[in-house]
């Protein structure tokens, strides 16, 4: 009994305990209810405000920009309508000007067709002045020819041929004290710039000729170099172009060939057979080929050291290659590449003298000859065809010119180009620079003697100096001394476009008059 009394007190117990517990939850829940209520609305209102508060924000920034816009707008407005103003009043002013000036033409014109009219109207009477004067003229011819017996066209051409005689003994003598003037100073410079500058060049003697001889030790690799029936010999020829003459000879075989080049090929090849010992044609084609690649890196090699030596940059490949080409090409007897740069030396000194660009010099006499060494056949002369190639590889027009203009086969347009003339012509006609045929040069100084004997009153002529003077002794009843000066210029004017030497000749005339008498 008591048990169960407990039992029911403890579910009541539990039942009350429930209940409250219920109760204080549905207490909680309304009251965070109503909490989250205030909240929203407060919250809510906060955000009304702030949206006020930007609305009110952007409303102000919109009229702001909105005034900042109108202000920029009428400011635009104000530039355009001065610039407007501008331009009407600059046009105004031209108006205003065009009008001036039209005014000013038309009273131009019209001052013009006033003094045309007046112009003519002393034309007019200039003419009637003139027809006047003719009569005149006229009637006083007929009177003067009446009085001398002589016609006017008579009287004229005696009156012409003493004025002719007079003005040219006056020429003359005013020619020769000018000449005499120039020579002074000018001869005495010039001959002071050359002879400084043939002395500060060294100078080579011409040995070059068309042949070279192979020494050998003995006369047993003579057969070697012959073969079998003659196998070896003949390739070698093909292959180098070079005829091999193997005659009685001891220890030597001749290479004969005008293209120093090939010839030099040839020599190297045979030696390197002869050391080698292997002489058969495959092995001549190798060693040949071989050689002509050496032989066309020692090409190179020459021109650029030869550049270099100069002081001469900047030039093509391609005319590097042909400057060292130079090297195995001669010119009576003159060794090319020595030649040129002779010259270049030579034109550089004279343009230092002469205050002129002395590496443009340089660089012109150095490349005066190119045209020498073609790799083709060419109709053209040497001296256009080294223009040719100047121009082609980028040179400057002063050395094209130069190049061109060496020869006299073109106008010369710049100073340097008459010094690679006279540089050209003192290295060529310098003693031993050339190897000359003894009839050749006979034979010139014969041509200068018979020009001098062309000419009236010439009674001796002598050809002296290996043919750099030629010396004229004249009649003195045929030849006056005014027309011994006219005489020595039209020798030399002769000389200069009939024949073809180096350097330059000197023509001195002589006149002697003799009295003599026997005191008894």
């Amino acid at each position: 009994m008591e048990i169960t009394f407990i039992v029911l007190a403890a579910i009541l117990g539990l039942g009350g305990g429930f209940g409250i517990a219920k109760f204080l939850e549905k207490s909680n829940v309304s009251n965070l209810i109503k909490n989250a209520k205030k909240e929203a609305s407060s919250i809510l209102k906060d955000a009304n405000q702030e949206a006020e508060n930007i609305k009110k924000d952007k409303l102000l920034q919109a009229k702001e920009k909105f005034l900042e816009l109108k202000s920029e707008h009428e400011k635009e407005i104000l530039s355009k309508d001065k610039k407007i103003a501008e331009v009407e009043k600059r046009i105004r002013d031209k108006e205003s000007q065009v009008s001036n000036e039209l005014a000013k033409a038309k009273k131009v014109n019209d001052d013009y067709e006033a003094k045309t009219k007046e112009y003519q109207a002393k034309l007019d009477m200039l003419e009637k002045k003139h027809q006047e004067v003719d009569k005149l003229h006229k009637s006083q011819v007929e009177q003067l020819e009446v009085i001398s017996g002589l016609s006017a066209d008579e009287a004229k051409e005696q009156l012409v041929e003493s004025l002719k005689a007079e003005a040219k003994t006056k020429a003359m003598a005013h020619i020769q004290d000018t000449i005499e003037e120039a020579k002074l100073t000018a001869q005495q410079e010039a001959k002071k710039v050359i002879i400084n500058t043939i002395q500060r060049v060294g100078t080579e003697e011409a040995v070059e000729n068309c042949v070279s001889v192979f020494n050998i030790e003995s006369d047993d690799v003579k057969g070697r170099i012959i073969g079998r029936e003659g196998r070896n010999i003949r390739a070698l020829e093909a292959a180098t172009g070079v005829e091999i003459i193997v005659d009685d000879t001891p220890e030597a075989i001749i290479l004969s060939c005008f293209d120093p080049v090939r010839r030099e090929i040839a020599r190297l090849s045979l030696h390197k057979l002869v050391t080698d010992g292997r002489i058969h044609p495959a092995r001549i084609e190798e060693v040949v080929a071989k050689t002509a690649k050496q032989i066309e890196d020692e090409i190179i090699e020459v021109g650029k050291r030869t550049v270099i030596d100069l002081g001469i940059h900047g030039l093509h490949p391609e005319l590097i290659k042909i400057v060292g080409r130079m090297k195995y090409r001669s010119s009576y007897g003159q060794n090319l590449l020595q030649h040129s740069r002779e010259v270049a030396k030579l034109c550089g000194i004279m343009a230092a003298e002469l205050g002129l660009n002395v590496k443009l010099a340089k660089r012109a006499g150095l490349l005066h000859d190119i045209g020498k060494v073609p790799d083709t056949e060419s109709d053209l002369p040497h001296a256009l065809l080294g223009m040719q190639w100047a121009e082609k590889y980028g040179e400057k027009e002063e050395v094209c010119n130069a190049i061109g203009a060496h020869h006299d086969e073109i106008e010369m347009k710049y100073l340097i180009s008459p010094i690679i003339q006279v540089c050209d012509a003192i290295s060529g006609a310098r003693p031993g620079a050339r190897r000359q045929v003894l009839d050749s040069y006979i034979q010139r100084l014969k041509d200068l003697e018979n020009i001098a004997f062309g000419f009236h009153g010439v009674k001796n002529a002598y050809a002296i100096q290996a043919g750099r003077e030629l010396r004229v002794i004249v009649e003195s009843e045929k030849v006056s001394d005014e027309m011994a000066a006219s005489l020595s210029f039209d020798i030399s004017q002769k000389i200069q476009t009939e024949m073809t030497y180096p350097g330059q000749v000197k023509i001195t005339v002589i006149r002697e008059t003799r009295s003599v008498n026997i005191a008894k």
